[in-house]
């Protein structure tokens, strides 16, 4: 089985719930595929670095998510989904490396 680190996967789901979304122009199909990367991500984190951190990444996910909205009326759609997404990714790789 291939290991996807989960900073990969969290990105991956704030990416790719935007591109759905947008070219399906129906947002809660982006919605369930942000979920599902959302949902796999905080398995992992709870895996890797317990459940304090997974909720804690979990939260930050879910703000990612909010704030590129506002970001994005500043920057642009994609600019700000992957501003948003490199940070997720960030601070997913911050947290579970230190419990590697």
């Amino acid at each position: 089985m291939v290991k996807v680190p989960a900073a990969a996967v969290a990105a991956s789901g704030l990416v790719g719930g935007y591109a759905v979304a947008r070219w399906t122009r129906k947002r809660p199909l982006g919605g369930v595929a942000l979920a599902a990367a959302g949902t796999v991500a905080a398995y992992e984190w709870n895996r890797q670095a317990g459940p304090r951190a997974a909720v804690g990444l979990t939260t930050a996910y879910v703000a990612a998510f909010a704030g590129s909205h506002p970001l994005a009326k500043k920057v642009g759609a994609w600019p700000a989904v992957f501003a948003v997404a490199g940070s997720m990714a960030a601070a997913s790789w911050a947290v579970t490396r230190r419990a590697a």
